[in-house]
């Protein structure tokens, strides 16, 4: 069943395919890409201070970060709150087990359910890296002046949110 909502979303996507053609497509100047690569470019490099350190991956880190901030989560919670894959996800799981950086228990409300969270040695690495992380952050920033942060703060948080819309409508798939 469709809403209006994305009935008007469909007709702008569909109307701006036919304007744009595939020889039209600068990937350089690209959105997705270019996000794409800011993305690895920053997590390579942030990697680099933990990975051989720790033993971690990056889809490993990014499970401990979302697990420190956020505890009691389920493998299913973890692909929702990072966007991974669940294959991603799992792997990373399987990881930090072995590991001993985090920990697999029955969820006292809901048994059906397994909540993952830090160990207390996934603690002690997550409270060590965190600063790197920030370290690497506020370097990146630091190329921006306040407003451009708010301004940069404001767009991401749109496009996010219209990234979000797209996938609760199907139209991710």
């Amino acid at each position: 069943m469709t809403t209006d909502n994305t009935t008007k979303v469909d007709r702008e996507i569909n109307a701006n395919l036919e304007v744009v053609r595939p020889d039209d497509l600068r990937l350089e100047k690209f959105l997705p890409y270019r996000l794409s690569v800011l993305s690895n470019r920053v997590s390579n490099a942030i990697a680099q201070a933990y990975g051989a350190r720790f033993d971690l991956t990056i889809p490993a880190w990014r499970v401990m970060a979302i697990l420190g901030r956020f505890p009691n989560l389920s493998a299913a919670d973890l692909v929702e709150q990072t966007a991974m894959d669940k294959v991603a996800i799992s792997r990373a799981v399987s990881i930090l087990l072995k590991n001993d950086y985090i920990t697999r228990s029955e969820d006292l409300a809901d048994r059906r359910r397994q909540v993952l969270n830090l160990s207390e040695l996934g603690r002690d690495v997550y409270e060590r890296i965190v600063p790197l992380a920030q370290q690497y952050e506020n370097d990146l920033m630091g190329s921006l002046s306040d407003e451009e942060r708010k301004q940069l703060d404001s767009i991401i948080e749109k496009l996010m949110s219209r990234a979000q819309d797209w996938a609760n409508r199907g139209l991710m798939d």
